[in-house]
């Protein structure tokens, strides 16, 4: 199956038009991805991670230096040569034949060998494509460098995507126990937004609507799961996610163009 993308060079204000989101979520995306947060999208198939990657990185300037690594290209951001003049993209290769004495398979390519090779390009963002296993790994590594990474994974909710990305974590191996998997991903993860996809009638007729749904902070933890989430913004009526509690340390946000203002109305209501 060959996948489309009709929104190529789209843009967090393409998408508060298109109602996936309000003005003031778009506010503080906007001002996350300017302090080189780093961001996770979750959600179910189809529902629209890539594009809001795609719009969350037209946030970035034009001028930075910008790697993807992805198992097979989907973002196409060195496509988008107005929007991104430098971009180094690299694509994993599973590879073909027979394995070697060291286990690997003739021609394999992973996105752990992309990101090593990366650090010779002086890169300022590094974009991890979708996280379905221990390519997490390379993920880590990228927000470890603290350049503002981003990243997509399949989940029901931005809870279950930091689950999820735990267990992805453990697939790497036995040396990789629940608690370091924990402890990594919860100081290097920022930010999780999530996409909810549902169809709807609208007039007799029925539509998918797409919708950002939550976005949650991610901090250390002293409790059992080794990590603390707080809804910085958690569904609404109609699904939309709306302003709910604002931690201390994004309210430095304003900076970066976040409008707090408009956060703290909404918030009150």
């Amino acid at each position: 199956m060959i996948r489309r993308h009709r929104l190529m060079e789209v843009t967090l204000d393409d998408l508060v038009a298109r109602q996936m989101l309000t003005p003031v979520a778009a506010s503080f995306l906007h001002a996350a991805v300017r302090a080189r947060k780093s961001i996770v999208v979750s959600g179910g198939q189809g529902a629209g991670k890539t594009t809001l990657v795609r719009a969350l990185c037209a946030e970035i300037d034009p001028y930075e230096a910008i790697g993807t690594f992805e198992t097979e290209y989907e973002l196409h951001l060195h496509e988008l040569r107005e929007r991104h003049r430098i971009v180094h993209p690299w694509e994993a290769r599973p590879g073909s034949g027979e394995r070697g004495a060291d286990g690997r398979i003739a021609g394999e390519f992973t996105l752990d060998e992309a990101l090593v090779d990366s650090f010779r390009f002086n890169l300022s963002r590094q974009i991890v494509g979708e996280v379905r296993g221990k390519e997490i790994w390379a993920m880590i590594k990228a927000m470890e460098s603290g350049t503002g990474s981003i990243s997509t994974t399949h989940a029901s909710d931005a809870v279950a995507a930091l689950r999820k990305l735990v267990t992805c974590a453990m697939e790497a191996g036995p040396h990789v126990t629940h608690a370091l998997a924990t402890s990594k991903l919860a100081s290097t993860i920022d930010l999780i937004v999530h996409l909810d996809l549902r169809t709807v009638n609208d007039g007799g007729v029925s539509r998918r609507r797409r919708r950002v749904a939550e976005i949650i902070a991610i901090d250390p933890g002293e409790r059992e799961t080794g990590y603390a989430t707080t809804h910085v913004f958690t569904p609404g009526r109609d699904g939309t996610a709306v302003p709910a509690v604002l931690p201390d340390e994004y309210r430095a946000l304003v900076a970066d163009g976040f409008d707090i203002s408009a956060y703290l109305a909404q918030q009150e209501v």
